[in-house]
This record gives structure tokens, C-alpha cells and sequence, in this order.
């Protein structure tokens, strides 16, 4: 399972930081969506460049006007981009299109998808597919990851990535799930030991031949 770390709510340079000091235990460094609306398309570029050999996912959650947002995401060094599954289909189409021509992924967010959306959306091959539970569900609602059956809509090779309030005791749920990419944010980068937390996910994974 791969590992990717959430960099919200903070500055450019914050999110450096934090980032180098998990760098040795994650895979995938997500450029946040609170970043990314606070710092612009510069958070993207300065931090592919802080990390160039790192897989960069930006969170840009595009709803609409697909075509500049993906290709401004790319232009900055983005690896990935994000696009919301309840966006209109010409818009995911134009996100898939746009992540072809730039021989990059799109990630598409399923925060508060029906089934028939997932179904609409599954059909894209070269997708990444994230079940999110969003932070105010997490916090007034007490949602989680565990209710949700992850692959019921999509295609048995379908990359899926979680995120949502993932700690170390919700982390061994994803590995029964069989979750491909886990997208972790506080629970590494609100840690006293980021680096320490980041090798403690990647230790969780490991142990259970997840990696």
C-alpha cells in the first residue's frame, strides 16, 4: 500500500518541512486543497521542486473548467490531479483527456458520490478512485472508512486510495479493505514526531506485506 501524506493548513515553507521529514517513509506528497486555494498553483511548483523525484498529488478538487485547472496543475510539475465525482462527466472527460496528453493520472474524489455517479465514473482506466469521508462528516457525524465497501463499482485493477481521519488504529481496516493508496494528513503532520508517525504507517503497512 502505498502511503501518501496530506499537506494542509499550513505555509509553503511549513509544508516543506513537514514533508522532508516524512519524505523517507511516504510515497505520494499531496500539495493540500487549502494550499493549494491559499498559496495557488506556486504551492505545486515549489514543492515538485523541493521533491522532484517524489510522486506529487494536487488536490485541486475541480468541479469545472477542467481543461486550464488540470493543465495548470501539470504545467507546475503535478504527477496527479484531483477532480470531484459529482462534476458533470464532460468535465471528468476533459480531466482524463487533458492527464492522457500529459502522460499524468487524474484522481477522482468520490466525497459524496451515489452509487450510480461511481458507476458513471468507474469507467475511466487510467483513474485513481478515492472514497473520502470529508472532515466536518468526520467531526459531526462520526463517518469512517469502515462503511464503505471500496471496490463494489469499479474494475477488479481499480487503483483505490482512502482518506479520511486515518490513524494508526483505523490503518489495519484499510489492509483487510485492500486499499491501494492511503492519503494520511494529521495523524502524521500534526504528530510531536512527524518522522517518527510517517515510519510507523509505513512499519503498519510493511508488517502486513502491504508496501
Amino acid at each position: 500500500m502505498k502511503i501518501q501524506v496530506a499537506l494542509d493548513r499550513v505555509t509553503i515553507e511549513e509544508a516543506i518541512i513537514l514533508a522532508k521529514l516524512a519524505e523517507p517513509s511516504v510515497d505520494w506528497i499531496e500539495v493540500g486543497t487549502s494550499l493549494i486555494k491559499e498559496y495557488g498553483i506556486e504551492s505545486i511548483y515549489k514543492i515538485k521542486q523541493a521533491f522532484p523525484h517524489k510522486t506529487i498529488v494536487a488536490d485541486i478538487k475541480t468541479i469545472d473548467n477542467a481543461e486550464y485547472e488540470f493543465t495548470m496543475c501539470y504545467q507546475a510539475g503535478a504527477d496527479i490531479a484531483t477532480v470531484m465525482g459529482v462534476s458533470p462527466l464532460p468535465t471528468i472527460d476533459t480531466c482524463a483527456n487533458v492527464s492522457e496528453k500529459w502522460n499524468k493520472k487524474m484522481m477522482v474524489d468520490l466525497l459524496n458520490t451515489s452509487s450510480s455517479s461511481q458507476k458513471q465514473v468507474g469507467i475511466y482506466r487510467n483513474a485513481i478512485f478515492c472514497h473520502h469521508i470529508s472532515k466536518d462528516e468526520q467531526e459531526k457525524e462520526g463517518k469512517s472508512l469502515s462503511q464503505i465497501n471500496l471496490r463494489q463499482y469499479f474494475h477488479s485493477d481499480a487503483q483505490i486510495a482512502v482518506a479520511g481521519g486515518i490513524n494508526p488504529a483505523s490503518a489495519a481496516s484499510l489492509l483487510q479493505m485492500k486499499a491501494d493508496v492511503a492519503i494520511i494528513g494529521s495523524a502524521i503532520t500534526k504528530s510531536a514526531d512527524v518522522a517518527k508517525a510517517s515510519a510507523e504507517f509505513q512499519n503498519l503497512f510493511m508488517s502486513r506485506g502491504n508496501v
